[in-house]
């Protein structure tokens, strides 16, 4: 049997294979943030397609923490309605289906700099780069109240029956912004040594983990480094990692970079090492991502332990039946949806 294809269960929750989509954000909700036809579509495609686990976009948790104006949000209850339909369709196909909350940061209104509706925030007055807007930096009370939203928004998600959440806290977004040193100045206790700039995350965990089923899974996603001298390590992510598991986190997605416009030097799998890193020196599972885009090489990364699941991107914007296509490659059956047995390769 491909282990690619075997299930995998984490908490009350078993996904059907090892294969998820990564979040990606389609900028096609209305600016109230409510998921339209074309979300139903786009993600009921992918469970139609065999995925095990389907997570959404970046789901703001504040109305300023948009990536883009048309980004979904879970920061009122009228969103909640149309992801439900979604959730619930979803599920009849036999995927899994997470939320990422998230938190843009400094870098909301990412296809303006920053010119949006709102002034953006972050934890120090450091812009993205030099033609972004200079962020405002946030008060203990507004702290306070964004960890409050992350809560308020996980009580929303398990409203529309979402099976998991995913904490965006990499990529350059607000939760990132914190844990680097490189746009986290900060002198008070939200600053300075890594244990103070993990605060906000890991208060954001303890609010959504209070409020979340015990039963269901909680993710993170993590910048494993900046790829910026004097930025974030995957040895200091590891860290974070160790204290995320403490705190009832129970995997970690395992990405890169965002935090500025250097880019690293990627080909196929180049942020692997970092999944198989975490997992063994935390004993948490994992889930790598970064240009996998063919099935041996999905398969060799669960097969050899480098992590638990594999996340594809743009390849299941191209693909959205890959599952069934991998599942030939590897020689493994699969059942194809009543509906398309016409087509299944004999």
């Amino acid at each position: 049997m491909s282990q690619l294809f075997s299930p995998f269960t984490l908490r009350g929750v078993t996904f059907r294979n090892r294969i998820a989509m990564s979040p990606m954000c389609m900028y096609s909700a209305g600016t109230d943030g409510i998921a339209t036809d074309w979300h139903l579509a786009h993600l009921l495609a992918r469970a139609i397609g065999g995925i095990g686990l389907i997570i959404t976009e970046a789901t703001a948790v504040e109305a300023r923490g948009r990536i883009s104006r048309n980004d979904l949000g879970l920061w009122d209850d009228a969103q909640i309605a149309p992801l439900a339909r979604i959730v619930r369709l979803c599920k009849v196909e036999g995927a899994t289906i997470c939320t990422q909350l998230a938190h843009a940061g400094r870098k909301a209104w990412s296809p303006e700099r920053g010119v949006g509706s709102t002034t953006p925030v972050a934890p120090s007055a450091i812009p993205h780069d030099s033609d972004w807007v200079v962020p405002q930096v946030l008060t203990h009370t507004e702290i306070d109240a964004i960890v409050a939203a992350f809560g308020i928004a996980a009580q929303r998600a398990f409203i529309a029956d979402f099976d998991a959440i995913e904490i965006h806290s990499a990529h350059g977004y607000l939760l990132h912004e914190f844990l680097s040193p490189i746009s986290n100045h900060r002198t008070d206790e939200y600053g300075g040594a890594l244990e103070n700039r993990a605060r906000l995350l890991l208060r954001v965990v303890d609010a959504v983990r209070a409020v979340w089923h015990l039963q269901r899974p909680l993710l993170v996603r993590l910048s494993c480094t900046d790829w910026i001298a004097g930025g974030l390590t995957i040895d200091d992510q590891m860290q974070v990692a160790h204290w995320l598991k403490e705190h009832g986190v129970d995997m970690i997605d395992c990405s890169s970079g965002g935090l500025s416009q250097s880019t690293p030097l990627v080909g196929p799998g180049y942020q692997v090492p970092f999944a198989e890193k975490i997992r063994y020196a935390v004993d948490i599972p994992t889930m790598a991502v970064g240009l996998i885009t063919v099935p041996e090489m999905a398969e060799e990364i669960v097969l050899n332990g480098r992590a638990d699941m594999v996340a594809l991107g743009r390849e299941l914007l191209r693909h959205p039946f890959w599952t069934f296509e991998a599942a030939r490659a590897l020689g493994h059956d699969i059942s194809w949806p009543r509906q398309y047995q016409r087509a299944k390769p004999a």
